[in-house]
């Protein structure tokens, strides 16, 4: 693979690096009306970066070559050019820049248009493009960029809400957006418009703010002269697809009457729909043909698909992991579609599902132990998002800790996805709170049950886990032995005034108003306020240019925590939300490896 360096004799590493370090590649994209010409994402070089594949000579090539990486990118309808999206350092915030696929130098892709956080793209047949952006100063703008050289950007979309471009027509007469005009931001309304911004149809479940009722933008008919949407609603409780006609003005349900959230993308010829079932950590691929009775199962091993895609000849390509097998991008007709050079990541132990009964329902956690009997240090691994759920898929982290004697579990807490709208939504206004009370029933079942040492459970996550993480250390302080809080929010008050707008929209929906209109509830939720009360060792780690849990409100608690004597670790780096780079991720797990044994006993982590 051109531009990828050979891989490092790993023989002799413990097993947890090597599976971090094992090449990955993500599911690749292709171009609409070029299907030999992919994009993908891998961490061959030790950074993840965008490759380019040609498939009719298998021809791969790095596009990209940034210090701290690069995984946004889109490919033209032709093939004949790759987007990708340029920030600094991982902060986010950058322009769109152009490079031919075949390789040569890079240009803005949009050179009129000021730097912004991303807020969608869609790019058209004609060589113009819809880019959507978010500023502080300006919320959601969404221009239509024309082709090269015929014009500058218009506007023909602004407000201070959050919004994002979600798809452009197969001929580029409507484009699809998605907004919260009326100030949710969990549930999105659609609005159809033409290219000049005027409007074609509304689609708004939420009637105004007033029903918490999403929808979503899964794409055009990729066929000419066909305005059916493909749009993901919750009508049911649940999400689920729907055809709209915006034109027409009618809507399509379809009997896909599958447990769990549902999603779905057309066919290539807009023949059927390829279905995505995701239900208790676990997820499937059926096809559905319009008009027929039901959907038929597209076969796949058990585990997680973490994406797929219909391909012009019927196959679906799909990329598959477990909890114990490492990811790899598989056909239905038995193919590997794409396996990376090197040594493959070694395999971990499968998961165990564990249900608990909590204050809000039924709780899902997964479960992975080390060899031998319980009770084991438990860590307690917590899904960031909030809106996101853990899954029976493969994961470097939580398999560093089975190695190292550690049993995991990860809970699938109320606000999490994939278990019904209810579930999701159940998070809002006690924020943080509600999630902390699911945490403790399962790790008072983890206790009851012989799985976890009392005297040894860990809280742990990053992003959202780690808030809650930080949060959980100051209301629960006798439940927990340390800490491990990786790009948290630590002072919800600060996080909320320095994050991106993005974000400040989500918080306005999560808390119910801004940290001056609902102080009361943004004291209740930030971990800031209970900090006094943490007496677990907390290890931090921090980017120092991430944009949705900044620095500053990280250093406030940080500083909290230095004047009274705590016993604390903080770890900054250079980078944004997380870091691409494989060898500072191996730093950051051995990092708290080394902070947990040290405060609660245990092996060596390098030898391990």
């Amino acid at each position: 693979m051109e531009g990828m360096s050979e891989s490092e004799n790993v023989s002799t590493m413990p097993e947890w690096e090597q599976r971090f370090r094992a090449p990955r590649v993500s599911l690749p994209d292709w171009a609409e009306d070029a299907p030999d010409r992919s994009l993908f994402v891998s961490n061959a070089t030790g950074t993840y970066e965008l490759y380019a594949w040609d498939r009719s000579n298998g021809r791969q090539r790095q596009v990209t070559d940034r210090p701290n990486g690069t995984t946004d990118g889109v490919l033209t309808p032709d093939g004949e050019a790759i987007w990708w999206f340029s920030d600094t350092d991982g902060d986010e915030f950058g322009v769109w820049m152009r490079q031919p696929f075949g390789g040569g130098e890079d240009e803005p892709a949009a050179p009129g248009l000021a730097p912004s956080y991303p807020a969608g793209l869609a790019i058209g047949r004609d060589g113009s493009a819809v880019i959507g952006r978010s500023t502080d100063e300006d919320g959601t703008t969404i221009h239509l960029v024309p082709a090269p050289g015929s014009g500058e950007a218009v506007e023909i979309f602004r407000h201070r809400e959050s919004a994002g471009v979600g798809d452009l027509s197969h001929d580029g007469t409507l484009i699809a957006l998605e907004h919260t005009e009326h100030g949710d931001a969990m549930h999105s309304a659609l609005r159809v418009v033409r290219p000049d911004g005027s409007t074609v149809a509304e689609l708004d479940d939420t009637e105004g703010g007033t029903k918490e009722l999403g929808l979503a933008v899964l794409g055009f008919a990729p066929v000419a002269g066909d305005p059916r949407l493909l749009v993901g609603h919750q009508r049911r409780g649940r999400w689920e697809p729907m055809i709209w006609d915006p034109v027409a003005g009618t809507e399509t349900a379809l009997p896909v009457d599958l447990p769990g959230d549902v999603g779905a993308e057309w066919y290539p010829d807009g023949s059927a729909l390829l279905i995505e079932h995701s239900f208790e950590a676990r997820s499937e691929l059926w096809r559905y043909e319009p008009g027929a009775a039901e959907p038929v199962r597209v076969e796949t091993p058990a585990g997680t698909v973490s994406g797929a895609t219909a391909r012009p000849d019927g196959t679906v390509e799909y990329l598959w992991s477990s909890a114990a097998q490492p990811p790899v991008v598989r056909s239905t007709s038995g193919a590997v579609v794409l396996d990376p050079p090197g040594a493959k990541a070694p395999a971990s132990v499968a998961v165990e599902d564990a249900w608990v009964e909590g204050p809000g329902g039924r709780i899902h956690a997964l479960v992975q132990k080390p060899a031998g009997d319980g009770p084991f240090p438990t860590v307690f691994e917590i899904h960031g998002g909030p809106t996101w759920h853990d899954s029976d898929a493969f994961a470097s982290g939580p398999a560093a800790w089975v190695d190292h004697g550690f049993a995991v579990v990860r809970v699938n807490y109320r606000g999490s996805t994939g278990y019904g709208r209810a579930w999701t939504d159940a998070l809002k206004h006690r924020v943080g709170l509600i999630e902390l009370e699911d945490i403790a029933a399962v790790r008072d079942w983890s206790v009851k049950s012989g799985l976890a040492d009392p005297q040894r459970l860990v809280l742990a996550g990053g992003s959202w886990g780690g808030y809650l993480t930080l949060l959980g250390l100051g209301t629960q302080p006798d439940a927990w032995a340390l800490g491990l809080a990786a790009v948290p929010v630590a002072d919800y008050v600060t996080a909320y005034h320095d994050e991106m707008e993005a974000l400040k929209a989500m918080d306005r929906t999560l808390l119910g108003g801004t940290p001056e209109e609902v102080p009361e509830r943004f004291e209740a939720s930030s971990p800031l306020t209970y900090v006094d009360a943490v007496r677990a060792p907390v290890y931090i780690s921090a980017g120092v240019n991430d944009p949705r849990c900044p620095i500053r409100q990280v250093e406030n608690y940080v500083d909290r925590l230095a004047a009274r004597g705590a016993v604390h670790e903080v770890y900054r780096y250079d980078a944004g939300h997380g870091s691409l780079v494989v060898e500072e991720r191996i730093k950051q797990v051995r990092l708290e490896l080394e902070f947990a044994l040290k405060h609660l006993g245990g092996g060596d982590v390098l030898g391990a």
